[in-house]
């Protein structure tokens, strides 16, 4: 998981569990806040009606006994002024709850209660509003509430992610330009990424630090492998005309002339090792130019010509069926010794009499060069590990395992995908696919 959705992740949870309570104590709380908005409506009603109270006004209220302002003709509201014995003491508004009887219709109010004096004469104000206006003023907190809650929720999270986006822009670019897109160290770049941000520049430099390491230590390996395979191959030669020399001699024992000549094989076993390993460490440092257009027929025309009598020596049938003349940019030499390994393979591993078939298809991004042969193949553990190097094949024959190794590292380096499908018993499938 991105470090940028842990982030949005944990502020939306924290968030969430935020609002949650909000939401929990604002609705724990809305009753009584509901009642105390209804209380003060209540009473800025009485102060409203003693403020402009009249002797008009209190005998209109006092005949009629209950009356209803002119918009609630569904009674919601109710004033009613009656006269009280003159023995009272005037009180604060008392707030209530209780079930009235107006014309014949039975309602819940709250009912506020209060007794003043008016001139000499004591009476006693009740107001009262139904609780429907208590359940719409609820409704509307609620609503409100829920409408602010969530739109709260939706802004933070939006300006959260923008903000996260904003502040890992950098993490992201060191990643993508100083690791990702770095296929060779002399190809890397030592400027800085644009950033306020005291982590990711310790990150960009510790970076810029290890590649300025590792680029000295591939420098190294390369004039390493160059002086050792220099060195090495000197001493072999020296070694193989000396041998080459006392096999010239007369009256060698044939003893000693059998050992000579096992001594050279040994020789020439590893003068191909260490060529073999050196092509392949100039392969791996791109120390080889593509810039030759190369036509895979006509390479697979010459690799048959080349090895037509180790084909016709073990009688296998040779098919090639490629219709398409796929040309692509590259190095000649390398595609030839990757085609001839894979090819020698199947010759060499093939049983007398086996065939082996060589197919091209041609896609629109891609074409596909699929090499099988019927020869004594390999089991799954050798064939996931084909392309290791120093791994045998299942011949005695003299083979070090450095073929596929070659072929798996020219293939990278042509960016060619390579697949082997094999059995044992059964044949080897070796399936080139070459990006358009």
């Amino acid at each position: 998981m991105k470090l940028q959705v842990k982030f949005s992740l944990y502020n939306a949870i924290t968030k969430v569990a935020i609002i949650l309570v909000l939401g929990a104590i604002i609705l724990f709380s809305l009753d009584r806040l509901a009642y105390n908005q209804l209380d003060n409506r209540i009473l800025k009603k009485k102060n409203k009606i003693i403020e402009h109270l009249n002797d008009q006004e209190i005998d209109s209220l006092l005949n009629n006994e209950e009356s209803f302002t002119d918009y609630n003709i569904l009674k919601e509201e109710f004033i009613i002024l009656t006269d009280i014995p003159d023995n009272q003491k005037t009180t604060e508004a008392v707030i209530f709850t209780e079930k009235r009887e107006i014309e014949g219709d039975v309602e819940v109010y709250r009912i506020l209660n209060y007794k003043f004096l008016y001139h000499t004469n004591w009476y006693n104000l009740e107001i009262g509003e139904t609780m429907t206006a208590l359940e719409s003023i609820k409704t509307s907190i609620r609503g409100y509430t829920l409408i602010v809650l969530v739109a709260a929720l939706f802004i933070t999270l939006l300006a959260d992610f923008t903000f996260s986006n904003f502040l890992l822009k950098p993490f992201y670019l060191i990643i993508d330009k100083k690791i990702n897109l770095v296929d060779d160290p002399a190809h890397f770049n030592y400027e800085n990424i644009p950033t306020n941000t005291d982590d990711f520049k310790i990150l960009d430099n510790s970076i810029n630090s290890l590649m300025r390491k590792i680029n000295t230590l591939f420098a190294l390996e390369k004039q390493f492998i160059a002086n050792v395979s220099h060195e090495l191959l000197t001493p072999i030669s020296i070694l193989s005309t000396r041998f080459e020399n006392m096999l010239n001699t007369s009256n060698i024992p044939e003893e000693h002339e059998n050992k000579i000549y096992a001594s050279l094989k040994t020789l020439n076993r590893l003068k191909v090792i260490i060529n073999s390993l050196l092509l392949i460490s100039k392969v791996e440092n791109n120390q080889f130019l593509k810039k030759e257009e190369i036509s895979l027929v006509q390479e697979l025309t010459d690799i048959y010509e080349d090895l037509e009598d180790r084909i016709m020596d073990k009688k296998i049938i040779y098919t090639q069926d490629v219709r398409e003349d796929f040309k692509f940019t590259g190095n000649k030499a390398l595609i030839h010794t990757l085609l001839v390994n894979i090819i020698n393979n199947a010759i060499k591993y093939n049983n007398p009499g086996g065939s082996i078939s060589i197919k091209g298809q041609a896609h629109d991004q891609y074409f596909e060069l699929q090499i099988i042969d019927t020869g004594i193949g390999m089991s799954k553990v050798l064939a996931e590990n084909a392309f290791d190097r120093f791994k045998r094949g299942n011949s005695d024959e003299n083979g070090f395992g450095l073929g596929l190794a070659i072929v798996h590292s020219i293939a990278k380096f042509h960016e060619i995908e390579i697949d082997v499908q094999s059995e044992e018993g059964k044949g080897t499938s070796i399936l080139l696919t070459f990006i358009r």
